[in-house]
């Protein structure tokens, strides 16, 4: 395949050692994955960013932890996309002395920011006009004509939102403009989620206010997530249907990941990056490779 497909991989900071690990694979056994096959970004935030949205990530870390983790992906030429989608940015919080830091800090001209407030969204256009725009899932635009409108955007990409993965009169529309639309091919979440948009003004109010809190009230919480659950989801895109995509022009895909298991992650990376009879393989690879970086992390302590 000349064509390159380009898959946005979850936990920029969470799942940094599984995605350095996934991304330095895909460079040594390029035949295990399949052809054409690439990373188009590692999405995430660092912890403790008010911009943040979609998940709650509480923490902090210092300069030097962010530029450490920006060098250790620069090998790898992937842009980094920070989901900057908290609804409930206001013209107050846009001048917030850390999320700016991370701007500057990782303003290379490659990477790239998720957007859902408009006020957000002017404040980072006319501050950092270098990174690419890209509006969010998060704003659950499910209605065709609203998506119609917002593909006229000045917007790099749009994430469909994942109630449309299979709408077939929506999908043709969108073939023309098909490289700007990123599919979200394994949501986790209920179809047609009555709360989904309720949960993401949770998830942002505890962000803003570094609330740790219980968690919002769903009943997709209650079980414990697996790769299997998020294959019987209806949005769920198997295998077998990505050609259908790229053959269709489709050519971006998101994985899901943010907040949840790393097992469940790592299958979803083997399920839809690797042939079929190289997983166990690397999934072998992928174990030596985060503990040679565990255990490159516990000598580093130890010489402190």
């Amino acid at each position: 395949m000349d064509r390159k497909i380009y898959w946005h991989l979850p936990g920029l900071c969470y799942l940094k050692d599984l995605n350095l690990t996934i991304l330095k694979l895909m460079r040594e056994y390029r035949n295990c994955f399949h052809e054409g096959y690439c990373a188009g970004s590692v999405y995430g935030t660092f912890p403790g960013a008010i911009w943040n949205g979609g998940r709650t990530v509480l923490g902090f870390c210092s300069k030097n932890d962010i530029l450490r983790t920006l060098k250790e992906y620069e090998p790898y030429k992937v842009p980094l996309r920070f989901t900057w989608t908290n609804p409930l940015i206001t013209e107050q919080e846009v001048t917030d002395t850390y999320c700016n830091l991370i701007m500057r800090l990782a303003d290379n001209g490659e990477n790239q920011v998720l957007v859902n407030s408009p006020v957000l969204e002017e404040f980072l256009r006319y501050n950092y006009p270098d990174y690419r725009f890209i509006s969010s899932t998060t704003k659950r635009i499910t209605d065709p004509a609203a998506l119609e409108a917002e593909m006229e955007k000045d917007y790099f990409m749009v994430v469909l939102d994942y109630d449309l993965n299979h709408d077939e009169e929506v999908l043709k529309k969108l073939e023309p403009q098909a490289e700007r639309v990123e599919i979200l091919v394994d949501e986790i979440c209920f179809p047609h989620c009555p709360k989904r948009a309720e949960h993401y003004r949770d998830e942002a109010v505890k962000q803003l206010e570094f609330e740790i809190a219980p968690p919002f009230d769903c009943p997709n919480r209650r079980s414990k997530k697996s790769f299997e659950d998020c294959k019987t989801r209806p949005a769920f895109i198997s295998e077998e249907q990505i050609g259908d995509y790229i053959s269709r022009g489709f050519c971006n895909f998101k994985l899901v990941g943010r907040g949840l298991p790393p097992e469940l992650v790592l299958d979803s990376y083997l399920y839809f990056l690797v042939k079929e009879d190289s997983r166990e393989f690397i999934r072998g690879r992928v174990d030596l490779g985060l503990k040679e970086i565990a255990s490159k992390r516990a000598a580093a302590r130890a010489r402190r």
